[in-house]
């Protein structure tokens, strides 16, 4: 995989996976954190011709492929909390879901084989590198993996914007799986189905919904923050 931009190749060379060379503009490879990296001078036409963008910033690199874990390995930590994506297939709002999910300290993502976005390059830049220390794990059947998240002792909450329950409401103490849909189409009936509760955020504008990046930053920290509220309590 070649990956490009600066927090992206920094990550990838802080993280999981190998890299096996760095290419990078003469400017770029004056950056401080490429000190003692074997890197190799590129012309700027000839980096945007390997990255296959030109949203490089002056870095790029190429790597082992993306190393995906196991969707029981999420499972099997404390009181984890996990974000599972129905059918999200914009590389950009992966991405974005997927800093967030790495920033605020969850388990992992978990999206589907199919009909999702995969970890690539472009998700790779839009995480900022977040995914190079954030697992993902890619299932078969979204639905079934709520069923063994819930075998575990996990609770599953999706997010619906026509939901009953506001999202400050639940819990949300011990595991939790927080599962959302693609942008327009929202849960699958199935996927739906499968969860314990649906939950819903605030809305007091004229738009109908959040973007499902913006919609999994509010209800990530809301999760934690009622985590912290309930476990402070007398």
């Amino acid at each position: 995989m070649i990956v490009y931009g600066r927090n992206p190749v920094r990550e990838a060379l802080r993280g999981r996976r190998a890299v096996h060379e760095v290419w990078a503009t003469r400017t770029a490879a004056r950056l401080d954190w490429l000190a003692g990296v074997d890197v190799a001078l590129v012309e700027e036409a000839q980096l945007t011709d390997r990255a296959g963008s030109p949203d490089h910033q002056g870095v790029a690199a190429r790597t082992d492929p993306y190393p995906y874990v196991d969707a029981a390995t999420l499972l099997a930590g404390r009181d984890p909390l996990i974000v599972a994506l129905d059918q999200v297939t914009d590389p950009h709002n992966l991405g974005a879901v997927c800093r967030t999910a790495e920033v605020a300290g969850a388990a992992g993502v978990v999206i589907p084989e199919r009909r999702s976005a995969d970890v690539t390059p472009a998700v790779c830049k839009a995480s900022a590198g977040a995914v190079e220390h954030l697992p993902v794990a890619r299932v078969r059947n979204l639905a079934d993996f709520l069923a063994a998240a819930k075998e575990a002792g996990c609770w599953c909450y999706g997010a619906a914007a026509d939901a009953a329950t506001a999202y400050d409401q639940p819990d949300y103490r011990g595991g939790v799986v927080l599962v959302l849909g693609a942008e327009g189409k929202g849960l699958r009936p199935r996927v739906a189905a499968a969860c314990d509760d649906l939950v819903a955020l605030p809305r007091h504008g004229h738009v109908a919904s959040l973007n499902v990046s913006a919609a999994a930053a509010a209800l990530v920290y809301g999760i934690m923050q009622r985590r912290a509220q309930l476990d402070s309590a007398p």
